[in-house]
């Protein structure tokens, strides 16, 4: 059988245990029906929610992607009209971090992350759905970013306070990453040239500030910041946004880093004996954290069908079957496995089925 064939009956097993093993969780157990919320997570035997403590408006925007995605409206629809109820703040502007158990205001923190998944969830259900108020939230959203979170120099702050009026945290690599797969949905979804602009103006101040010169790799903090690292699956992750963003990321030289930063993870930080993704990196390539979670593996899953030279459709071939041995079972999947191959965490948030679809969606049909 060819590569081509092989990955791609490997993939429709990936795809049937998503639809019929993964997706009904979510309708089901997984789903507050009273408050239309998604659970943060449910247990890996029985699927029944674990204590309530909060929502997150980024698990609900991710939950709304996924549903949208699956081609299922109504379900989508209700987490669409759940997140714009809980979590926007009609005082201040902008999206709340998360509500408690009642769906009462929680963390009011504005995070650069959650705004990021709003825009991102609402551009696929718009396309989706063609509903014109999700049109409104992503300009509205991505307009209050660019004007509130802004840091100088191209980059925005992580979080501020609920007011916009101080920053808590400074510009951080993992929202950075998730505003440019937005703006790349938005742009995609719109074809307003304003996205494109503000993802140019992104991933070259991305450029400017996270790249790891060495390696090409992109750190999680500002180069020269303490004790940084380099995960493995964002630079799969990247790798993926760079090529869809095609001239824009080839201008701003993330392209070129990422085709070395590709080479350095899989190298240090990929195990030659399971596949198993490990956390992070140091600057020299030595494993900092060994824990291998799932959205790492589905990152690097990806990227190799991404890249598709032969060599890496050869490993993709003999990654997949890896992966599906090793993190996911007939309840659903492993969020989290040791160094060694034992789970770290059992239960299942309701934030992954975002990264198995994500990764799915680029494997060979």
């Amino acid at each position: 059988m060819s590569i081509d064939r092989t990955i791609a009956a490997e993939a429709a097993a990936l795809r049937a245990h998503y639809q019929q093993t993964v997706l009904p969780i979510w309708r089901g157990p997984g789903f507050n029906s009273a408050l239309q919320l998604p659970y943060e997570a449910v247990g890996a035997n029985d699927h029944a929610p674990l204590p309530v403590t909060r929502y997150r408006a980024m698990a609900c925007a991710r939950q709304l992607f996924v549903f949208s995605q699956a081609g299922e409206a109504a379900h989508a629809e209700q987490l669409f009209h759940a997140m714009r109820r809980y979590f926007h703040d009609a005082k201040h502007g902008g999206w709340i971090f998360s509500v408690d158990a009642q769906g009462a205001p929680l963390e009011t923190t504005k995070d650069l992350y959650t705004h990021a998944f709003v825009i991102f969830a609402c551009a696929h259900y718009a396309a989706a759905t063609g509903d014109r108020d999700a049109l409104s939230v992503i300009g509205d959203t991505a307009s209050l970013v660019q004007a509130r979170f802004a840091a100088g120099d191209g980059l925005l702050h992580a979080a501020l306070e609920a007011d916009f009026r101080a920053a808590r945290t400074g510009p951080l690599q993992n929202p950075l990453m998730h505003l440019t797969e937005a703006y790349l949905a938005a742009y995609e979804t719109t074809g307003e040239p304003a996205y494109e602009s503000a993802l140019a103006q992104l991933t070259q101040a991305v450029a400017r500030h996270f790249v790891h010169a060495p390696t090409g790799a992109i750190a999680e903090l500002p180069i020269g910041s303490a004790d940084n690292r380099l995960e493995p699956g964002h630079q799969f992750e990247w790798l993926y946004l760079a090529k869809r963003a095609g001239p824009v990321a080839a201008a701003s030289g993330l392209a070129d880093d990422l085709a070395r930063a590709f080479d350095f993870a899989q190298r240090h930080g990929v195990d030659r004996q399971t596949g198993g993704v490990c956390a992070a990196l140091d600057e020299t390539g030595a494993v900092k954290d060994a824990t291998q979670r799932i959205w790492a593996q589905t990152e690097y899953l990806r990227a190799l069908a991404t890249r598709g030279r032969e060599q890496d459709l050869q490993a993709l071939a003999l990654q997949i079957p890896r992966f599906q041995a090793r993190f996911l079972h007939a309840r659903g999947w492993y969020e989290c496995l040791s160094g060694t191959g034992e789970v770290a965490r059992a239960d299942m948030p309701s934030t992954t089925p975002y990264h198995l679809a994500t990764a799915y969606a680029s494997l060979a049909s």
